[in-house]
């Protein structure tokens, strides 16, 4: 069987795709292995050779030796056996060439269409592993057209999607505009591999600033967490291998140049860049800044800090619309609890006063309770001997007296159980929606195990910090 296409064909399949010849080949193989199966049966086993020298498929048919043929397709006679090969025996299976196949031309246009889709299937593949490896990277594009609010942005060797939720608010791009966004994921659909770009993702400002700054492509300055609000305000942290390199000046460059130039691709969006800190109180002060702030109560095991401020560093410290701590809140990885130092210490005092209409507690006793977490007569209620004499470090006899003086207060109705009702003590509070700190990779940790922009077919949507003003 001589087609003279058939090395025409794989050679331009191969030089014009980009896709390596033996993969050609071998689809242009399986091509006519499935027309000969179409055509001689498909109960028979067969074998297709590309044979580059006479630039023909040789096609053999497999069929066993036995005394007494019942199926033809499968089986041949020992004496025809013989004719092939004088060694046969019952029981060989013999490869015969078909050496003319007649394949008529609806065979060969099959052929063909299963040729170019083993073709595409490869192109796809190809394109799929080439922009893994791509993934966590910035790209640029051009924006060619709109699909469902998408942005169909030409890559060159494919096209990408840049959602309508992974651009900037208040962003627009017209056909032909150059895009540069964060390679954030590909996945391989029915239609090929989708590669997915993201504007608004947290490490798209990280990406920025890499290329912006020298200090951090060499490594001696590391963008160690990153928070965003697309549009709006953002926030990194960042830390310098050398003790004599300010991090924080080398991202802002000379006269703000650096960082301007990422506030410009940002569409005006403003950079916050806090100094890194492994104290998580020394950290946390810096992220939320401009504030000062007063203490902070750290809770590890439930990720929380209580942070105290003055009344005029409250809003501040809360920022626009919540904005400033909820950012905190997603560069620490805590949950973020703003209280005012005024309402803490009115709240102090009322639990005072609610502890001290009992006989055996003094104002000192009171202020000790208060700090041990006892802010209400109903907490003595239910507390053990043993914890009160740790507290107040008295004599068993005397805290089991305090125990019982309050029960009997309670049971003759002589006292409030509760101080009164005050104002909430929280101002505002943030929880991170995702952790904006940053693994060794450069890549967003996260605390449950999410595998953000990890290998599954999927990517965790980065999504704004949930929040309540209270």
């Amino acid at each position: 069987m001589n087609f003279s296409e058939i090395g025409r064909v794989i050679e331009a399949l191969g030089k014009d795709r980009g896709i390596d010849r033996d993969i050609v080949i071998k689809a242009v193989e399986q091509a006519f292995l499935v027309t000969a199966r179409k055509k001689y049966g498909i109960q028979g086993e067969y074998e297709t050779r590309y044979n580059p020298e006479e630039d023909s498929i040789e096609i053999y048919q497999y069929k066993n030796v036995v005394d007494e043929v019942r199926d033809s397709i499968v089986e041949i006679n020992l004496k025809e056996a013989h004719e092939l090969d004088e060694e046969a025996e019952i029981g060989d299976q013999l490869g015969i060439r078909i050496e003319n196949p007649n394949f008529t031309r609806v065979d060969v246009q099959t052929a063909r269409q299963i040729i170019f889709q083993k073709v595409r299937d490869a192109e796809r593949e190809i394109l799929f592993a080439e922009y893994k490896d791509k993934v966590g990277e910035l790209i640029t594009g051009i924006a060619r057209r709109y699909e469902r609010g998408n942005i169909i942005v030409d890559l060159g060797k494919a096209d990408a999607v840049l959602s309508r939720r992974e651009v900037i608010p208040g962003e627009s791009f017209k056909t032909g505009d150059r895009i540069q966004a964060f390679l954030s994921d590909v996945v391989m659909t029915n239609r090929g591999p989708e590669i997915r770009l993201s504007r608004t993702s947290p490490m798209f400002l990280v990406k920025l600033f890499e290329v912006e700054v020298p200090e951090i492509q060499d490594g001696t300055i590391v963008i160690k967490s990153a928070a965003r609000e697309p549009g709006q305000r953002a926030k990194i942290a960042v830390i310098s291998a050398d003790k004599d390199i300010d991090p924080v000046g080398a991202c802002v460059g000379m006269k703000g140049s650096r960082v301007q130039n990422v506030v410009n691709e940002l569409q005006g969006e403003k950079i916050d860049i806090v100094k890194w800190s492994d104290d998580l109180d020394t950290f946390a002060r810096a992220a939320l800044a401009p504030a000062e702030i007063g203490n902070i109560m750290i809770d590890h095991e439930e990720k929380q800090l209580d942070v105290v401020v003055e009344e005029d560093q409250l809003s501040l410290a809360i920022g626009r619309r919540g904005q400033n701590v909820r950012l905190a809140a997603m560069l620490s990885g805590y949950k973020v609890n703003i209280i005012s130092k005024s309402k803490l210490q009115e709240k102090i005092q009322k639990s005072v006063e609610n502890l001290l209409q009992i006989d055996g507690i003094t104002d000192a006793r009171a202020q000790v309770l208060v700090q041990g977490g006892v802010t209400a007569l109903g907490d003595l209620t239910v507390m053990d001997v043993e914890t009160l004499v740790g507290l107040l470090e008295v004599e068993e006899s005397e805290a089991q007296s305090i125990i019982d003086n309050t029960m009997k207060a309670i049971d003759a109705g002589e006292i409030n159980l509760q101080p009164e009702e005050e104002e909430e003590l929280v101002s505002a509070s943030a929880t991170p929606q995702y952790v904006g700190i940053l693994a060794g990779d450069g890549e967003h940790t996260d605390e449950e195990g999410a595998d953000k922009f990890s290998d599954a077919e999927r990517r965790l949507r980065e999504e704004l910090a949930a929040f309540k003003l209270k």
